[in-house]
């Protein structure tokens, strides 16, 4: 089996074909042993501080912004000291101390972040489901290391490409799919996506994930 180190090598040849050129890879962080939930994004942006190739510190999802915080903040999956530095600081005041010290929170309440596609793009523009696909094989990899108990898939798109049949999140929400890999099985619940074009709809993406934590984990 592959390791996740050995994984970001992957990712990075897909970067120099699919992502901006002038840009790194973004590849996951959090728990990596058996975490309760494995959430799944699209793809990186360059708002993402850790993208830039002078960057040599974690190159985790998210790093350098605020609203996606607000999420795992109201689903309980940070704590209050941790968001609140995060609602203080702008995105230059994110060093490297401060990455490792949001991810160690995301650590400890046993979730992982990771987006589909690893390619960062400059700015928040679609991507075409042939590239996505290409991340497939090596998503389930990840899955295969990692061994979630549940995943959790963030919009139609990747809901869809993940469960491999069309998915509306509008018509499945709190629906327990299941997907196998390596004959291991797999919980996945589709939400909707909290950021960007979808920030309004956050609070419906919030009340499915609370409820999926109460269905699956009784927390």
């Amino acid at each position: 089996m592959k390791s996740l180190d050995k994984l970001q090598k992957e990712y990075d040849k897909l970067q120099s074909q699919y992502g901006a050129k002038e840009l790194d890879s973004i590849y996951y962080g959090g728990q990596e042993n058996c975490p309760d939930i494995y959430f799944v994004f699209m793809n990186p942006t360059g708002k993402n501080i850790a993208s830039k190739k002078s960057w040599t510190g974690r190159k985790s999802p998210w790093l350098g912004t605020k609203n996606i915080w607000k999420l795992f903040y109201r689903v309980h999956l940070l704590s209050d000291k941790v968001f609140q530095s995060i609602q203080e600081k702008t995105a230059k005041d994110w060093d490297y101390a401060f990455c490792d010290y949001v991810y160690e929170d995301i650590k400890n309440k046993n979730v992982f972040i990771t987006n589909l596609g690893k390619c960062t793009q400059l700015d928040a523009r679609p991507l075409p489901d042939w590239v996505l696909k290409q991340y497939l094989t090596l998503l389930f990899q990840e899955i295969d290391i990692v061994k979630p108990k549940i995943i959790i898939t963030f919009g139609n798109q990747v809901s869809s490409l993940i469960l491999n049949k069309k998915i509306s999140v509008s018509e499945h929400r709190k629906v327990r799919h299941e997907i196998e890999i390596n004959k291991h099985k797999y919980a996945v619940y589709s939400v909707y996506y909290p950021v960007g074009n979808g920030i309004f709809n956050m609070d419906k993406a919030i009340e499915d994930i609370d409820w999926i934590i109460e269905k699956e984990f009784k927390w």
